[in-house]
């Protein structure tokens, strides 16, 4: 089939995408610079994308800059969701979000095919790091650090020890362990401190890429996917 057939069936790119990568040299076949959109390939070529090995039939993984006022979820009825803006050959190929965001809360969102890395990454069991920057609603002390460090009690249950690294008078960068609803705003409610605005910066390692604008969407890397299941405790295949 055509090379940017090729390129846009493995779902990592638009057919328009894929011809502009490829007139710009960045696409490799059979270890050779391949030019033409229109070259034939056969999944029996190697082909590669900026040093990337692109497999038609390969699990998806992709990070969302997710936007303010958008659900995590696949439709709503009275509110715009994450589906309208990945692209529709993405959603054609089942990717999923990992975990859910806020409505009101930006940054990283993680998709991918991947059932079990899905699971893995969302287990409380795994203890997968989630990294978030905050603005609160009052000063932050070093009293709130030793609060997060030992652990608070939030009612129906008590928070795991959380990292809080105070970043100015009200702002702070927090990493937390589990991941349960509200978790993190429920954590500086409880210290009387409640959230204004909250950007996620990381999930297991991997970090927001700051390039995307809102709602933009990119493939992960193979270095970032080998991260994300190193700290899903996954063996490399």
């Amino acid at each position: 089939m055509r090379l940017d057939k090729y390129l846009a069936d493995a779902g990592a790119y638009t057919r328009k995408q894929a011809q502009a990568l490829v007139r710009a040299g960045r696409v490799l076949v059979a270890g050779a610079v391949v030019k033409n959109p229109a070259q034939m390939v056969s999944d029996g070529h190697q082909v590669l994308v900026d040093g990337q090995i692109i497999l038609r039939d390969a699990q998806l993984y992709l990070m969302m800059h997710k936007p303010a006022g958008v659900l995590t979820a696949a439709r709503d009825r009275n509110a715009p969701t994450v589906s309208a803006y990945l692209p529709p050959l993405y959603l054609k190929r089942g990717a999923s979000p990992v975990g859910r965001l806020d409505k009101d809360v930006t940054g990283l969102l993680i998709f991918t095919t991947d059932g079990e890395l899905n699971h893995r990454l969302t287990s409380p069991k795994r203890g997968v790091d989630k990294t978030y920057l905050a603005s609160v609603d009052g000063v932050l002390a070093e009293s709130d650090v030793l609060a997060f460090e030992k652990g608070l009690d939030l009612g129906d249950f008590t928070a795991r020890p959380a990292t809080l690294e105070i970043l100015q008078l009200s702002q702070a960068r927090v990493t937390v362990c589990e991941g349960k609803y509200h978790q993190v705003k429920r954590m500086f409610e409880a210290i009387g401190k409640p959230v204004i605005t909250l950007k996620r910066l990381s999930m297991g390692g991997v970090l927001l890429d700051e390039t995307l604008l809102p709602g933009q969407t990119r493939p992960l890397t193979a270095d970032e996917i080998a991260t994300l299941r190193q700290s899903a405790q996954m063996e490399e295949p």
